[in-house]
């Protein structure tokens, strides 16, 4: 397999997310490019993920591609005129239940459960604040999810806590604990702007923070380069 052109593709991804920004912020005429920009930057970064060579484990890098493409699937269903939300949500917690699997050999429990807790209290205190806001009806699934988010999150931090003395697997493991953290700024913000009464540039603060989580995992595909 041709290992993927990281200088080229770095600049592909950042230019599909500009558009998918700039798209969302303007609208109107404009939306086209939110439309077209968007999963065309997932795409991209689910090339990154498949051509990275060498790689931790081709059991890894499976369940980040397959990671990657439920959060492709979310991206479009949650970004079309319908209400989509909870398929949106359900494609994106499988998402992240396949970021679990890629993250979960390698941690030990300890950084595991010091990572759940700090995590997790984080989660606690956005619910505390959030949940009176969201409609009933959502508490259910949107629980589920942040259950899950801060499992794939914590997971990630411990692991990159285990191997940072592992020459080969620190930096991917690092990067991976980047992309879990970012997920998790990403989507307060989402659940802040869609239920809190809207933030002020939620489309450059939302889009730029989940597609910096995204290719942060991706990223984290490839071993290091002293492995």
């Amino acid at each position: 397999m041709a290992t993927f052109d990281h200088r080229r593709g770095n600049t592909a991804i950042a230019f599909a997310v500009a558009g998918a920004i700039v798209g969302a912020l303007l609208g109107g005429p404009w939306l086209w490019l939110h439309y077209l920009c968007k999963p065309l930057a997932t795409l991209l970064v689910l090339a990154l993920a498949v051509r990275a060579a060498p790689v931790q484990s081709a059991r890894y890098r499976a369940a980040v591609a397959v990671g990657v493409v439920l959060s492709l699937a979310g991206d479009v269903l949650l970004m079309l005129p319908q209400d989509l939300f909870v398929p949106g949500l359900l494609a994106f917690l499988l998402a992240h239940l396949c970021f679990c699997a890629a993250f979960f050999p390698g941690p030990r429990w300890p950084a595991r459960w010091l990572a759940f807790a700090l995590y997790g209290a984080v989660a606690a205190a956005n619910m505390a604040l959030l949940l009176p806001r969201i409609p009933p009806a959502l508490h259910a699934p949107v629980l589920a999810y942040v259950v899950v988010l801060v499992v794939m999150a914590s997971l990630a931090a411990a692991r990159a806590w285990s191997l940072r003395r592992d020459p080969a697997l620190a930096r991917p493991a690092a990067s991976a604990a980047w992309g879990g953290a970012l997920f998790v700024l990403s989507d307060s913000l989402l659940a802040w702007d869609r239920f809190g009464g809207g933030l002020p540039l939620a489309p450059l603060l939302v889009l730029a923070s989940y597609y910096a989580a995204l290719w942060c995992i991706a990223r984290s595909v490839a071993r290091g380069k002293h492995g």
